[in-house]
Order: C-alpha cells, then sequence, then structure tokens
C-alpha cells in the first residue's frame, strides 16, 4: 500500500510547475493541504488584505483540484496540532513543501515541523521554487546557478493523479485573521496566466519608459507581483515566458518590434533582480530585524518621532505627493517600485525613522508583500547596508518629474486640488491670495511641510558620512559586499 504524500501548500497557490505536488503524485495518493496559522496572521507585518489575496487564491486552488477529481483540506489551527491529527487519522505519511523565504517566524514554523517529523519518523521534503538556494552564503556562482533553475521544464500535473481525502474546516472561507487592519473594500485577484499575457503581449511594450510614474505605472508594470507572491504563477513560467516573448519580438519586422525588446530585456532584468534580493535575505535572514551594516546600529534607533511617524502612514506629511503615493497605496494595495523607494526615502532621511517600522507598515499594505525582496530593499533605500549610495529622493522633483500636471495629486489629496500645476507640487510656497483662490489655507486645510526637506537631508548625510568613514564602516563595507554583492553573471 502506497504512502500518504501530503502536499503543505504555503505560498505556492497552484497546480502548474508545482515541484512539490508533481514529487508527491509519483510516491502515492495524494492529500492536498492548506493550514491557515492564526499566530501567522498575528505578525506586525500581517494584513486583512493579505488574507483577502491568499482567501481568493485558495478558493481558486480548491476548485482547480476539484477538476482533477481532488479536494483541498484546509484546517485552522498551528501546523504541529495539525500534523498531530493526520498522524493519527493517517498512521505514516510523507510531508512535501516548497521552500518558504519569509519572515522569521515562518522560518522557525518550518524548523519546528522538520523537528517534529524527525521525531515522529515522517519524512519531510522541503524544493525550492524560486532561483534561491538554502545554504548559499555568499553570491559566487548564483547568478549561473539562477538560469540553470529557470531554464528546467516547468513540471505538469500527472493526468493520473490519486487523490487522498482528509475532513478540512467547511467554514474557512469565513475566517478572518485578528487583529484585522487594511482591509481592502473593492478587490479582486485576476487570473494569473491572463495578467502575464496580456502584459507580454500587449500592456508591456513601454514598460521601461512608463515604470516610474504612479499615472502611467498602474497599466505599464506587468501586475505579477502578487500573483509570484501568492505562488498562483511560478517564477519559471514567467521567466521561460519573457524569454519566448523575447525570441518572437527579435522575427517581427522593425514597425511592428518597436519598444518591444527593450521593454522585454527591462523586465527580464527585473525578473533576475527579484531573485538576487530573495537571496540576500535568504542568506542572512537577521536583515529583517537588525541593520545589514552593523555599524548603522544606534544611528537612529532611538530618535523615533511617533508624531512624524503617524503623519507619514496616514499621508498627511504635508509634502502632497508623498501623501498622495501612500493614500494611493492604502486603496489599492500596490504602487509602483520608484514610488516604494520614495517613500522609504521620506520616512529614513527626511523623518529619521528608523526603518523596521516603516517596513512592518508597507508590509501591511501591500498585497505582493515578499519578505526576501521587501527587508533588502527596505535597508539599501535607508541606508544600512553599508554598500550602496544614499538613495535620497528629492518629493518636490519627484512630484513634477513623474505627476507634472498634478493629475495624480488632485485624485488622493484632494484638499490641494485647487492649485495650479505650479503650486500644487509645494503648496506652502502659495501666497496667501493664491491659497485663498485654491481653497486651501496650508495649515488649516492641509498639513505644513513636516519637515524642510533640504535641512533634513543635510543632517542625515552628515551623520552617514561619520558612519561610513569610520573604521566600523569601512569594515562593514568589505562584509557586506563579500556576501550580498552583486557578482558578474557569466552565463548570459
Amino acid at each position: 500500500m502506497s504512502t500518504t504524500q501530503v502536499v503543505w501548500f504555503k505560498r505556492d497557490l497552484r497546480l502548474h510547475d508545482h515541484a512539490a505536488l508533481c514529487t508527491a503524485a509519483a510516491g502515492g495518493p495524494v492529500l492536498a493541504l492548506y493550514v491557515i496559522e492564526p499566530e501567522l496572521w498575528s505578525q506586525p507585518s500581517a494584513s486583512t488584505r493579505h488574507w483577502q489575496v491568499i482567501q481568493a487564491a485558495l478558493l481558486d486552488l480548491a476548485q482547480a483540484i476539484a477538476q482533477h477529481g481532488g479536494k483541498l483540506c484546509v484546517r485552522i489551527g498551528a501546523m504541529e496540532e495539525v500534523l498531530v491529527e493526520l498522524q493519527q487519522a493517517l498512521g505514516h505519511f510523507d510531508l512535501l513543501a516548497h521552500e518558504e523565504i519569509g519572515e522569521d517566524w515562518s522560518f522557525q514554523r518550518d524548523k519546528a515541523v522538520a523537528a517534529w517529523c524527525a521525531g515522529a519518523g515522517i519524512s519531510f521534503t522541503e524544493l525550492p521554487q524560486f532561483g534561491v538556494f538554502r545554504g548559499q552564503h555568499d553570491r559566487d556562482g548564483w547568478a549561473a546557478r539562477w538560469r540553470q533553475f529557470m531554464t528546467q521544464p516547468q513540471q505538469d500535473l500527472p493526468p493520473n493523479i490519486r487523490w487522498a481525502h482528509f475532513p478540512g474546516v467547511d467554514a474557512w472561507q469565513r475566517w478572518q485573521p485578528q487583529p484585522s487592519r487594511h482591509a481592502l473594500a473593492d478587490f479582486d485577484l485576476p487570473n494569473p496566466a491572463g495578467v502575464l499575457e496580456d502584459f507580454l503581449h500587449r500592456r508591456g511594450e513601454q514598460y521601461h519608459l512608463k515604470m516610474s510614474s504612479p499615472l502611467s505605472a498602474p497599466e505599464a508594470c506587468s501586475r505579477l507581483s502578487v500573483q509570484l507572491a501568492s505562488g498562483r504563477l511560478s517564477m519559471r513560467t514567467v521567466v521561460q515566458s519573457t524569454w519566448r516573448a523575447q525570441q518572437e519580438a527579435k522575427t517581427w519586422p522593425v514597425e511592428q518590434r518597436r519598444t518591444w525588446p527593450k521593454a522585454l530585456a527591462a523586465f527580464q532584468s527585473r525578473l533576475h533582480w527579484h531573485c538576487h534580493f530573495m537571496q540576500k535575505f535568504e542568506s542572512e535572514p537577521k536583515l529583517e530585524h537588525r541593520n545589514m551594516a552593523r555599524s548603522c546600529d544606534g544611528l537612529r534607533e532611538d530618535d523615533f518621532d511617533e508624531a512624524k511617524f503617524e503623519a507619514w502612514c496616514t499621508g498627511n506629511t504635508g509634502y502632497p505627493f508623498i501623501d498622495a503615493c501612500m493614500r494611493f497605496l492604502h486603496a489599492t494595495g500596490w504602487i509602483n517600485f520608484r514610488m516604494r523607494a520614495m517613500l522609504v526615502s521620506f520616512a529614513a532621511y527626511d523623518l529619521w525613522l528608523h526603518w523596521q517600522r516603516p517596513a512592518h507598515h508597507l508590509a501591511q499594505l501591500f498585497i505582493d508583500f515578499e519578505p526576501g525582496i521587501h527587508y533588502p530593499q527596505v535597508q539599501m533605500q535607508s541606508g544600512t547596508t553599508g554598500i550602496n549610495t544614499l538613495r535620497i529622493y528629492n518629493p518636490v522633483k519627484q512630484s513634477m518629474d513623474q505627476d507634472p500636471d498634478g493629475g495624480f495629486i488632485r485624485r488622493w489629496v484632494p484638499e490641494c486640488a485647487g492649485f495650479d500645476n505650479l503650486r500644487i507640487h509645494a503648496p506652502w510656497e502659495a501666497s496667501a491670495m493664491e491659497q485663498l483662490a485654491a481653497g486651501c489655507q496650508i495649515g488649516e486645510h492641509y498639513p505644513e511641510p513636516i519637515v524642510d526637506h533640504l535641512t533634513a537631508v543635510r543632517f542625515a548625510k552628515a551623520q552617514f558620512a561619520g558612519v561610513r568613514r569610520s573604521q566600523a564602516g569601512r569594515a562593514d563595507k568589505k562584509t557586506v559586499m563579500q556576501r550580498h554583492g552583486s557578482r558578474k553573471n557569466r552565463s548570459r
């Protein structure tokens, strides 16, 4: 009699190119399991909108499994408790899952599951699902390994899969995380294959030209990040589809080709970049909790200003473009990468906020929250990597560059809608008569700037200059570069 193969779904909610599922199907009857873990959903980065994504993906997964003759088992509780129940009901079984490049909580949970399985005599197999390699603690050879992983054939679900069944919680769809925060009023999770196809053959033609502005990015960007973060698409599927699109574009006549080659090349580079940052986090998961460059310890931690943090979180800093981006993010759960970097830059340098609480706030708002990208990126944008140039965004310049007519600001900061195309970017510079004409008195209808940007930046630069010139700062630069610095990809 074949051993039951329990496939533990986490953030890999799909059937196609699912290594754990395909491996399990070759070993015996498959039990498809998802566990709602209340403790996971109480973490400081978690939010109700994340559950809305997972809930929608689970419903689609359950339907897909049902179409293949199976049934998704959803349980609620701690993973080890669910495993005990499975063992009591099934006897011996094998457990298979993908490696999750998650936060410290999920990593400790996975280690506890592995320890339980070892004690119970249960085989626990974890397989990679990204071009991220457990146990690799430097960058040497990583790019070649990434390409080798991505060139492997995608795995189709075997047509003759045998399913095992175990009773789940019938009312799991009504479960809600506690604390409940940042639910989206209007949420829809589109079909992942359709989003990919639409981007590679219609929307993506000017990806490299329009990704920076919040006006054009929602249409020009791939919008695949939420699909990848929830595992509705495998990274290999996206990479190989992009490679095929690049090859097809080479055969087109010039008038049809237009900007597609540059757009697809830029997107392919971002896919590589995606795993590059996840590998940083896999190599040093403590980046969730501490500065990458330890010479930055104590730089900002004790100067945290709660009032400034609250103003930033709610989009009331007095800088219209900053506030418009934050309010847009609150409303939609997504904003383009450049604006994410600008929001972190403003918190880190203008407001002099240590990065961890801003990171948790943004994580709660991002429906595509990916820990392996999020924490290294927040640290890089906050200046605590020790190797990257300080990336300080001038909020007024960004406003004029990315929203020149002020349309984005008028939509999301209606208090300032009456200002003309010049004053809307810096309404505090408007005269009393201009403010009266706009129907917006600064300090009454809309806040005065919370800080002076140039003064705040001069202070921040001086603080970092001292750290980086120090002996500890110079030592950090060498250490961090060895562990996390990019290597030239010789395999291309």
